[in-house]
């Protein structure tokens, strides 16, 4: 694939996490690395990480922590966004996928929500 292929998934990626961005702290807004932490300061005194996207070598990731925490998140997942998933919170992409892109930023919503019930995000 084109640069210009990871360029456009990264952006559409990036589009889903800065929609709550206003919710949680910013720790990079990089041309190939956007990072969001909560204010939630975890026992081993750092804050609580919520998601990221960033431009690899053969892949985009997305991470989403909540997922992690909760994985009951995932139960529903379609197979096609299942098979995007490496490890247990990851999401690689070569190209955007506006079905794909719709259900993992749901996903990702359902995840802030679970956060903020739990006291993690206001």
């Amino acid at each position: 694939m084109a640069e210009t292929d990871f360029a456009g998934t990264f952006v559409a990626l990036k589009a889903i996490l800065e929609s709550l961005e206003q919710n949680l702290v910013k720790v990079h807004d990089r041309p190939d690395n956007y990072y969001l932490d909560t204010a939630h300061i975890q026992k081993n005194k750092k804050p609580l990480y919520f998601g990221s996207v960033a431009i690899g070598k053969r892949y985009v990731s997305f991470h989403l922590m909540p997922v992690y925490l909760y994985p009951e998140l995932l139960e529903d997942l379609s197979p096609g966004l299942k098979r995007r998933m490496q490890g247990k919170s990851c999401f690689n992409f070569t190209a955007p996928d506006p079905e794909l892109l719709g259900e993992l930023e749901d996903l990702t919503q359902r995840g802030f929500t679970r956060y903020r019930a739990a006291g993690y995000v206001v």
